[in-house]
């Protein structure tokens, strides 16, 4: 999720325009910021901070809210453009800049630059975002986080931070602060297909399969046919063992899957709880054919036969065909994964409905060795 760093808020540049004081020190100010703009050259913006430098000279300077309002244009400016310091400027520019901006947001009557002062906050912010990004390459997080927050803090209305501050936390694994931001970013009218994603695992993993299964919905609205999120749906009513809605879906999901070994799992699985008999058997095989070494597929084909005897009259050739493909493929099974319990009381089922005693009396034996 995180990019290489780029600069999400928008800076809208002044002109000449913004020269709301008519004495000289500002004017030169403002004329400095519009050669500036014009002329994206850095040598102005050193100009407007020597002209405004100046301009402090008494306590009524100090405290002019229109001079403090032009230096915090200026001061940021030079940090948003500035950002390998060719200026040479203190390293202290930014802290200073930081606390003049927040005394100016604290002032009632600073709603009169309420423009300028959009423009201060956003070069501030993207200040804090270049400065988030570089300690998130090195995987410093915990410093990311301080600057990200900052960021966030100077423009709440740019979402794109919560994608990062959430992505962090959950690589943190800090779930719990995570979902706070995930869910700011899912209450968003078209949030981005990964960022869907990301936040459907998430609520999956905390357990929450109402909050998953909205996130879902919104994702599949938004941008449709989406085999992640399908997945993830249809492995929610699995695990809820919710055949009867999970079978609506294996479609859709076997169409955008046909070869996806988890899917056709899934699927078979469906279909042997609903008895469609033929068509888990298929879909058994076919996972087979593709890893002949999953110990699941084979396991669960060897019940199915074995379930598929039961329902053939007593000794007919159809009922012996059942139990020799279940003994065949409960032998794999137990062969791949040899401390299965849940395969050797197959086994054993087996061997007791076939009176083969020979096997019957290993196969106990190994039981009792694993459940002591």
């Amino acid at each position: 999720m995180i990019r290489k760093v780029i600069l999400l808020i928008t800076i809208v540049c002044f002109t000449s325009s913004i020269a709301f004081c008519q004495t000289e020190a500002m004017k030169d100010v403002a004329n400095n910021l519009a050669l500036y703009y014009k002329n994206n050259d850095i040598k102005y913006l050193a100009e407007a901070k020597k002209s405004i430098d100046g301009s402090f000279k008494t306590h009524s300077d100090t405290v002019s809210l229109e001079k403090n309002v032009y230096k915090a244009i200026v001061y940021s400016a030079i940090l948003y453009r500035d950002s390998v310091n060719t200026l040479k400027l203190p390293d202290t520019l930014l802290r200073q800049t930081t606390k003049l901006v927040n005394t100016l947001s604290a002032n009632r009557k600073i709603y009169r630059y309420a423009n300028e002062m959009g423009y201060v906050k956003n070069c501030v912010a993207n200040v804090y975002l270049r400065k988030a990004f570089d300690y998130y390459a090195k995987n410093n997080f915990m410093p990311a986080i301080a600057n990200f927050e900052i960021a966030k803090g100077y423009v709440p209305a740019a979402n794109e931070i919560d994608t990062y501050l959430a992505n962090i936390y959950y690589r943190l694994g800090n779930y719990k602060t995570a979902v706070i931001y995930y869910d700011e970013i899912m209450a968003q009218p078209k949030p981005k297909i990964e960022y869907i994603q990301t936040a459907t695992t998430l609520y999956n993993t905390l357990g929450d399969t109402t909050k998953a299964l909205q996130a879902i919905q919104k994702g599949l609205s938004i941008y449709g046919h989406d085999k992640y999120l399908l997945f993830e749906e249809a492995n929610i009513y699995n695990n809820k063992k919710d055949y009867g809605v999970l079978f609506t879906l294996l479609d859709e999901l076997l169409y955008l899957a046909p070869n996806d070994q988890n899917v056709l799992f899934m699927a078979g699985s469906c279909y042997d709880h609903l008895n469609r008999f033929a068509d888990a058997e298929r879909l058994y095989k076919k996972v087979i054919d593709i890893n002949n070494a999953d110990y699941s597929p084979a396991f669960n084909l060897g019940l199915l036969y074995l379930k598929q005897s039961a329902l053939e009259s007593n000794r007919s050739d159809k009922y012996w065909a059942n139990i020799n493909r279940s003994r065949d493929m409960l032998e794999k099974a137990s062969e791949m994964n040899p401390n299965s319990t849940e395969c050797l009381k197959a086994l054993q089922m087996l061997y007791l409905q076939t009176n083969n005693q020979s096997q019957l009396k290993k196969t106990q034996i190994r039981l009792k060795q694993l459940t002591n």
